[in-house]
């Protein structure tokens, strides 16, 4: 792995003194970009970051698919705040025909301002049927979606971006071609998630790779994604490979104060300590209401139960009370166990096994892909992925 214990006063330097990250019209300042993650990045978690630090926020990932066919829950999932700017949003698909008619929809009728592309998933319900991170190896399928979806944005000024993954498995890298590609046809910038499919989230993204990828694409941002944990994280990884800006995915869950540090970090500035035990509850809080106000209280609710371990991470509440806000159903519930906080200590200062790697991990494993996939990567046959619902 490429990596270094802390990041140098000289690494900060070249790190800030690196021009300003530009997708397409937009410049973003600091130059972090928000993850799209399923279940996560709805509009009440991604507003709940921007009122830490500016950067670039996307929404959950949309199937292209359900968009054509303005599936109700996929419109819903479509939902940015007032004062959301600019809008970003992520398309999943496999056909250049659907990706192009989603596309034209989305800006035909201003329903973003910035459309990204999954091409990194891992899932194996996803790559059995040759998306996710599992359609960059068909180069000129790739090609043709890319091509697709940036002629039907470009007419809207809209910026098209693409993120991949390294690749399969080790014995199938794929990203120097998908980033060359994508470059060729088109897009704004390209994201590398410094693992392979077969990693999923375990072990160590190797940071190699995006400088790798910065070297073989020169005219548009590369931005690198992979253990981003800590605003020191995110200076050493733009120092050491080159690239443009971080992307952060798990680094954030139950930490939205982390965009905070980022920009901090970023502007040179003294990198806040993390709150203590009563502000991560009042925080807590305020997820919850911005949840209920998109979702409604029951399904928003239960919506925040898989969040509880993250912002508690590392704080001694004891099995009892964690077990309470793990199965918390209404709000009044909430704000019981919150008081009960008091017991624990609202002063108790942020641990800093709170700052560590958190979500999802895993095992390595096989990726499951359609039969015969590999021979041919310049098949351009559309697969069956279609049927995918938006967010997963």
């Amino acid at each position: 792995m490429w990596r270094s214990s802390s990041a140098t006063m000289e690494d900060v330097t070249a790190t800030l003194s690196k021009p300003a990250l530009r997708i397409g019209p937009y410049e973003v300042d600091p130059p972090v970009v928000l993850a799209p993650m399923a279940g996560i990045t709805n509009v009440a978690f991604r507003r709940l970051c921007q009122e830490y630090g500016a950067g670039l926020y996307v929404c959950e990932m949309i199937t292209a698919r359900a968009v054509v066919e303005r599936h109700p829950g996929t419109m819903h999932m479509m939902t940015f705040g007032e004062g959301e700017y600019p809008r970003s949003m992520q398309l999943y698909g496999v056909d250049p025909k659907t990706m192009s008619e989603a596309v034209k929809i989305i800006v035909g009728e201003g329903l973003a301002d910035h459309v990204d592309s999954n091409f990194g998933c891992p899932v194996s319900k996803v790559t059995r049927k040759g998306g996710g991170a599992a359609l960059p190896f068909k180069r000129r399928l790739f090609a043709d979606i890319v091509r697709a979806s940036v002629q039907a944005a470009e007419g809207a000024g809209v910026p098209f971006t693409v993120k991949f993954r390294v690749g399969i498995d080790d014995q199938h890298h794929t990203y120097l071609d998908a980033g060359r590609i994508a470059e060729a046809e088109g897009a704004a910038a390209v994201s590398l998630h410094a693992r392979t499919a077969a990693q999923r989230y375990s072990g160590a993204a190797d940071w190699s790779h995006i400088a790798r990828l910065k070297e073989a694409v020169t005219t548009i941002p590369v931005l690198g994604n992979g253990d981003i944990f800590t605003a020191n994280d995110a200076l050493r990884m733009v120092s050491e490979t080159g690239c443009d800006g971080v992307v952060v995915g798990r680094g954030c869950l139950g930490r939205p104060w982390l965009f905070g540090e980022l920009e901090a970090a970023f502007q040179d500035r003294p990198v806040p300590d993390g709150p203590p035990l009563g502000e991560v509850a009042r925080v807590l809080r305020r997820h919850a209401e911005l949840l209920i106000e998109h979702d409604g209280t029951d399904k928003a609710l239960r919506d925040l139960r898989k969040h509880m371990a993250w912002y508690f991470m590392g704080f001694p509440l004891g099995s009892e009370l964690r077990r309470g806000f793990a199965m918390v159903s209404s709000l009044q519930e909430l704000d019981e166990l919150i008081g009960r906080l008091e017991t624990v200590g609202l002063d108790t200062p942020f641990p800093a096994e709170g700052q560590g790697p958190r979500g999802r991990q895993g095992s390595p494993g096989k990726v499951t892909l359609p039969h015969g996939w590999l021979d041919d990567p310049d098949d351009d046959c559309v697969p069956e992925a279609e049927d995918m619902h938006s967010g997963g």
